[in-house]
């Protein structure tokens, strides 16, 4: 039958389904086959071939065939997975069913009156015997089991998508000359040894196989589908709303769980896209690989949703995983995908991880002579969630990747972004998660010591050419996303200068061009316009000046650029120092915020050339489509702070009575106390706006710490001064020596205690992360698309 015929067949029986208005019998096998075995359709001819409008209609009007329909298709699934999928014609009427669940599921889920139907049990349908046997007439409502130990629909698909992704000659390549003869072969066949690549707890790499890359690929895109039920949810403000579908898939019911997600991660991690080394290789044949990649990086995420926050620390009893897992832990999450995630523990293990990720989020920098002749990967977002989970749910994997300088080789791609995207309002979430993580890194010492070795790879970036450290790289780009990003990564300047001044305490020798960018972002923070326009905006100034403190303090040898920067900029320090607070200056500065708001200034900023090959950001193409985000908590939620003592160990500050000295910005507060007392001392007016009152200025500025750098200026300006008028001197570099072999020793306050503050697990972050994922993977998903156009409750659809 020619490839018309049977798409004509199956566009047949749609328009019968959807015009019949009296049941069909279950049993009528002549009309269900018509879906399944007679056809051979690709998942695009499907999306196609069954339109939306039709699949809602038979929803409302003849919702018995639509459970019918479901429920054969599952049924399929099922004995697909208990014969083994021996004949083409099986295996054929498999992909089949998979592709129509796929482009039905999301229509179940959109009906809150529907979304129970899943978890619904067939009558028959025992958990000991054969799934589904005796399925025999339309959907049985919840709770008219007749079998106690009835499966509930979901949990037979789930098993049978597990099965499938494990079935010899179909999935994975046979171990046998000959091929499996019975259904008890299939289950008594150990998937471990058909874990899909080398990597993480198995050595052995499979032939690669196009045909079972094309169908593991079909069946992970199911199973997304239907762990999607989470989109057509609204945002759930404790976040623990725990998705039954993944929290089934993940539990001890599937007895694929450890090989399927070793399969998952090591085909991610071991996916090279540039392959062979020959220029413009994937253009002359298509990499099948990398669709299966991306489902695979898409499926792992979902299954690692899991708030930390509200759960006890992940590590696990070491009953059920091979060697790879640390046995010695005690019991964690019951999900055990977290839970092989969080004990993986073996150093090589570690490494290609880190390597495999690195290697991806560094594809789409690869510079060559040759242009367009590297393929460039697209899923860099959802690798940047797994490095996260990673991070969050395994301390030992994070340390691993801060004790050598490898960690680098993931900053420099996420610094890559954060420039490239700061002006792209539809890459908002890609900021953030960034961001995120390099908050994350900043709360440990070792990234800050990490940041002094030398920045010599050139990433095009549309940054000032500098010769220094990957901190002063850091620097130029977080200085380049506050002064021209656009205004919806505002509420980020509180995260990237905390990024800062984590790590401020431990940076060597600060490049000339990093010092200026530092103290252009104090010159244009302090302004009274800027300090008085908003509430909050005051915190900016303190954290800055605490990055100045704790290098003068902690690294003032190496930096004598910074030292000669802060006495240039002396003025900045004399104004803080001045700050006016009587009414009549206040409301100068206020008329300032009547006009429209002003970016940052970038006069004093010294820009100079950009690098080599680097473009500019762009904003987005108007009409691009972007998924809406919930609000992330504030930096006081998101961070808790720790004091490093000298022994170099952190000691939580949270528990501990509040110090009483100038590093107690209002920033440093208990949160809720200091917005009430910002509140008391400010006025609102009556147009609700936010209006500065004199006390709030001095409840405040009194705090500013800025004792260090005064003693600095006493001490430095009048011998600057003087070498300058005895030596006739214009020279930077002369004065820049002079600094260089100068001491402060014994003139400074006593060393100030170096605060760090540390990311902390908070629902309203797990909460951002679930929007962020799913939001990523509906816009990913353009072929086909599987939720375009669906009542989605999770976030909205905007256009740019």
């Amino acid at each position: 039958m020619g490839s018309a015929d049977s798409k004509l067949n199956f566009r047949k029986a749609v328009i019968q389904l959807t015009t019949k208005t009296q049941p069909v019998e279950a049993t009528d096998d002549a009309f269900w086959d018509q879906f399944w075995a007679d056809t051979a359709t690709s998942v695009q001819d499907v999306f196609a071939l069954v339109p939306a409008a039709e699949i809602r209609a038979v929803r409302e009007e003849s919702p018995s065939n639509l459970a019918t329909l479901c429920y054969k298709a599952v049924e399929k699934l099922v004995q697909g997975a208990e014969s083994g999928c021996h004949s083409e014609k099986e295996r054929q009427i498999v992909l089949n069913c998979s592709r129509l669940l796929t482009r039905v599921l999301p229509y179940i889920f959109e009906d809150p009156d529907w979304r129970g139907f899943f978890w619904s049990t067939v009558p028959g349908a025992g958990r000991g015997g054969p799934q589904l046997r005796g399925l025999c007439g339309p959907c049985p409502k919840q709770g008219e089991d007749d079998d106690e130990n009835a499966r509930p629909l979901a949990e037979s698909l789930l098993l049978a998508i597990a099965d499938l992704l494990f079935c010899p000659d179909f999935t994975v390549q046979s171990h046998r000359r000959s091929t499996v003869d019975s259904a008890e072969d299939i289950h008594s066949l150990d998937s471990c040894e058909y874990i899909w690549e080398a990597g993480v707890g198995f050595a052995h790499s499979p032939q690669p196989n196009y045909i079972h890359d094309m169908n593991r690929m079909e069946l992970l895109k199911l199973l997304l589908t239907c762990f999607s039920e989470a989109m057509y949810l609204p945002p759930a403000p404790d976040s623990s709303s725990i998705n039954p579908w993944v929290q089934f898939f993940c539990s001890t019911e599937n007895r694929h769980a450890l090989p399927l997600f070793t399969s998952l991660l090591n085909t991610v991690c071991a996916y090279d896209p540039v392959g062979y080394g020959i220029p413009y290789n994937h253009l002359l044949f298509s990499d099948y690989r990398e669709p299966l990649v991306e489902e695979a990086a898409q499926v792992l995420i979902v299954t690692l949703d899991h708030d930390s926050a509200t759960s006890a620390s992940p590590t696990v009893d070491g009953t059920t995983t091979g060697t790879a897992m640390d046995d010695a832990d005690p019991p964690g999450p019951e999900n055990l995908f977290v839970n092989y995630l969080s004990r993986i523990h073996r150093e090589e293990d570690f490494q290609f991880i880190l390597k495999g990720i690195a290697r991806l989020l560094s594809n789409p920098l690869l510079q060559t002579y040759l242009p367009n002749s590297t393929k460039k990967i697209q899923f860099h977002q959802e690798l940047l969630v797994l490095f996260w989970k990673l991070c969050d749910f395994n301390k030992k994997f994070l340390f691993f990747v801060l004790k050598s300088s490898d960690v680098l080789d993931i900053l420099v791609p996420i610094l890559y972004f954060l420039n490239d995207a700061r002006a792209d309002q539809s890459r908002v979430g890609l900021m953030h998660i960034g961001v995120f993580i390099l908050l994350l890194l900043s709360g440990e010492r070792n990234f800050g010591v990490r940041l002094n070795k030398p920045y010599s790879v050139r990433v095009p970036m549309d940054i000032p050419v500098f010769t220094g450290t990957h901190a002063d790289l850091l620097i130029v780009v977080f200085h380049k996303i506050i002064t021209s990003g656009h205004q919806r990564l505002q509420p980020l300047f509180d995260c990237l200068l905390t990024i800062v001044v984590n790590v401020s305490p431990y940076l060597k020798s600060l490049s000339m061009v990093a010092a200026n960018k530092l103290l252009h972002l104090l010159e244009a923070f302090s302004t009274t316009w800027f300090l008085f326009s908003a509430a909050q905006n005051h915190h900016l100034v303190f954290f800055l000046l605490e990055v100045f403190n704790n290098i003068i303090q902690y690294q003032f040898d190496g930096n004598s650029n910074l030292v000669y920067a802060i006495i240039r900029k002396r003025s900045v320090f004399h104004q803080l120092a001045n700050l006016p607070t009587d009414p009549p200056a206040i409301h100068k500065a206020l008329q300032r915020r009547r006009r429209p708001p002003e970016p940052l200034s970038r006069a004093g900023s010294q820009e100079g050339a950009s690098m080599e090959g680097s473009r500019p950001a762009v904003p987005a193409e108007p009409g691009t489509l972007k998924t809406s985000l919930v609000a992330t908590p504030g930096i006081d939620k998101l961070t808790e702070k720790s004091q490093v003592s000298e022994d170099g160990t952190l000691r939580s500050l949270e528990s501990a009575p509040q110090q009483s000295s100038a590093e107690d910005s209002p920033a440093t507060e208990e949160p809720s106390q200091a917005w009430r007392e910002q509140r008391r001392l400010s006025s609102a007016s009556a147009s609700g706006q936010w209006s500065p009152t004199s006390e709030w200025i001095l409840s405040w500025k009194s705090k500013l710490p800025l004792q260090t750098i005064m003693r600095l200026l006493q001490v430095l300006v009048p011998q600057v001064e003087k070498i300058c008028i005895d030596k006739g001197l214009t020279d930077e570099s002369e004065i820049l020596r002079f600094l260089q072999h100068g001491t402060l020793v014994g003139l400074l306050p006593v060393p100030h205690p170096i605060l760090i503050r540390k990311y902390q697990a908070n629902s309203g972050t797990a909460m951002w992360f679930r929007t962020y994922m799913w939001g990523v993977i509906y816009l990913r998903n353009v072929d086909p698309p599987v939720w375009y156009d669906t009542d989605v409750k999770l976030f909205e659809i905007q256009r740019v």
